[in-house]
């Protein structure tokens, strides 16, 4: 393993605890409301995550936050606010305006009656409805935690589709120049898709290159999540501590390597690469399995594509 690949002073990466939050908004235009709903959740925990708490007291402000912040998971909603039909015009703008199908929308009224239930399901597309009065700790607990199991598989399954087309894409343009590229990007997509890792995954190969001491230079090529500015970068100058050791030891090994959390994968031919892929709860032996089979099978495709464009250099 080279020593050119060394240890990054500082990562300017945000922590895990930073960025691995759901996010909740809470639109309601009484005070106590928001204080009780975020007092009986503070502890609340889904998949190894918390929750981030953002507030709108009318419709107008639930609308400048939603479309400022499209990475909402949950809606907690009042119907009756500044109108009787505020709430159901923030519904209209999520589906219809944002075209927002993922997130999760739970009505609520503190007026039984005001609003029929099933009319709102099947003509607002609203994924449960309760009365204020019927959401004890417990119910809020559980309706929560329902709603973001849904959300958490249909973003997962919204990637994979993603991946997919990258992968498709590139393999319909196999004989452009940045075809290579593309695959390598759209495989990284689908793996942390797939396994519902977090998203955050970087992947680095030697760029042919020879540094002044013998040392080959590593370079981020394809990246996900927090990583994904760092496309182009040098691995060494970019990467915390931790990662680099993690890669460092799958190269020096010329193994897979698996800890708690995370997950190196190395290629030897035709050129070193390594995937690197971290995940916010522990890989089960299955997924280790599914692991590494998916990334035997992407070594093969790698190699096809990169002897492919070795072949036609005037592409």
């Amino acid at each position: 393993m080279s020593d050119e690949l060394s240890f990054a002073a500082e990562s300017t990466l945000p922590s895990r605890a930073q960025r691995a939050r759901w996010k909740l908004l809470i639109v309601d235009d009484e005070v106590e409301v928001h204080q009780v709903t975020e007092l009986a959740l503070a502890d609340f925990r889904f998949a190894g995550r918390g929750l981030e708490f953002l507030h709108a007291y009318s419709a107008a402000e639930a609308r400048r936050i939603l479309g400022e912040t499209p990475d909402i998971a949950v809606v907690l909603l009042d119907v009756v606010m500044e109108s009787e039909h505020a709430g159901l015009e923030v519904v209209e703008y999520i589906r219809n305006v944002l075209g927002n199908r993922f997130l999760r929308l739970v009505l609520r009224t503190g007026q039984p009656g005001q609003a029929p239930e099933l009319e709102m399901i099947t003509n607002y597309d609203i994924n449960d409805y309760k009365y204020k009065t019927e959401l004890t700790r417990e119910r809020l607990f559980s309706t929560v935690y329902t709603s973001l199991s849904v959300y958490r598989d249909l973003m997962a399954l919204e990637a994979s589709r993603k991946g997919l087309e990258k992968v498709i894409e590139a393999s319909a343009h196999i004989f452009e120049l940045h075809s290579v590229e593309a695959f390598t990007q759209g495989v990284l997509e689908q793996l942390t898709a797939l396994l519902f890792l977090d998203r955050d995954a970087v992947i680095a190969h030697a760029d042919g290159l020879a540094a002044a001491d013998d040392h080959e230079r590593y370079t981020i090529v394809a990246a996900t999540g927090s990583f994904s500015g760092l496309v182009g970068a040098r691995a060494c100058a970019s990467l915390p501590t931790t990662v680099v050791e993690r890669i460092r030891a799958a190269l020096s090994s010329s193994e897979d390597l698996f800890g708690e959390d995370y997950y190196v994968g190395v290629q030897s031919i035709p050129r070193p690469l390594v995937f690197y892929v971290t995940a916010d709860v522990p890989i089960s032996l299955t997924d280790r399995r599914a692991i590494s089979l998916f990334h035997r099978n992407v070594a093969l495709a790698h190699q096809n594509l990169t002897r492919i464009a070795a072949s036609n250099p005037a592409i």
